[in-house]
């Protein structure tokens, strides 16, 4: 009996990795800009001023960046095989990236800088992401 380690490698459906994806920018979204409120408002409670450049900046980065990225993942989904590894939502070079993120995150998190004055950045990001991942919940 020959031991091929292809059929330990978990498929899904491409409708399936869209979803995937989708969920794990909205999720990651929605931690980012809850951190940056529970910052900001656990400080100061008159924030709101000092976080709409925060929520401009987030839009534009949607626009500009992250709309385009989501796009060219669901076409890159789109063109892969009819069942392909649940793991290819994103690409190599992605995982790379969101690895570096994450520890420039955890790194920030736990300098000396005043959370209220991160929360800006957390919250620029996480509605970038969350914005775009509704890209992936639609046709």
């Amino acid at each position: 009996m020959e031991f091929r380690i292809h059929h330990l490698k978990p498929t899904g459906s491409k409708r399936g990795l869209r979803f995937i994806a989708g969920i794990t920018w909205l999720g990651v979204g929605i931690m980012l800009i809850s951190m940056a409120l529970y910052w900001k408002f656990k400080v100061d409670t008159r924030g709101w001023v000092l976080m709409l450049p925060a929520i401009l900046a987030g839009w534009m980065i949607y626009q500009k960046a992250f709309q385009n990225m989501a796009q060219k993942n669901k076409k890159r989904i789109a063109s892969l095989p009819a069942y392909p590894c649940v793991f290819a939502f994103i690409t190599w070079k992605s995982y790379l990236i969101i690895i570096t993120m994450i520890a420039m995150g955890i790194t920030l998190r736990h300098s000396s800088l005043p959370k209220q004055y991160l929360s800006p950045v957390y919250l620029t990001m996480g509605l970038a992401l969350f914005l775009s991942s509704f890209r992936y919940f639609t046709k």
